[in-house]
C-alpha cells in the first residue's frame, strides 16, 4: 500500500511539474494551508474541486489572487 500511495504522489507531482507554472496559476481556487503557504497549490476550476481535494487534511480552499486581481480589457469611454 505505502509502494501504491509514493507512486501516486510521484506521478502527481510530475505531472504538476511538467505544465508551465505560470498556466498553473491561472487557476480561480488554491488549495491553501500550512504545507502549501499562500496562495497555496492553485489547480481547481471549480470550488468543489478544491473542497474535495481539502477534505480529510488540514486545509481550506480561497480565491487565487492572481485569477481575482486580473485586469480584463480596457473600458472604452
Amino acid at each position: 500500500m505505502n509502494r501504491c500511495m509514493l507512486a501516486a504522489v510521484s506521478a502527481f507531482a510530475a505531472l504538476a511539474a511538467g505544465g508551465s507554472t505560470a498556466s498553473a496559476q491561472d487557476y480561480p481556487f488554491c488549495l491553501q494551508g500550512k504545507e502549501w503557504g499562500y496562495p497555496g497549490l492553485c489547480y481547481f476550476s471549480t470550488y468543489q474541486q478544491c473542497l474535495a481535494s481539502a477534505s480529510g487534511i488540514n486545509a481550506y480552499c480561497g480565491i487565487n489572487p492572481r485569477f481575482a486581481f486580473e485586469r480584463g480589457p480596457p473600458v472604452r469611454y
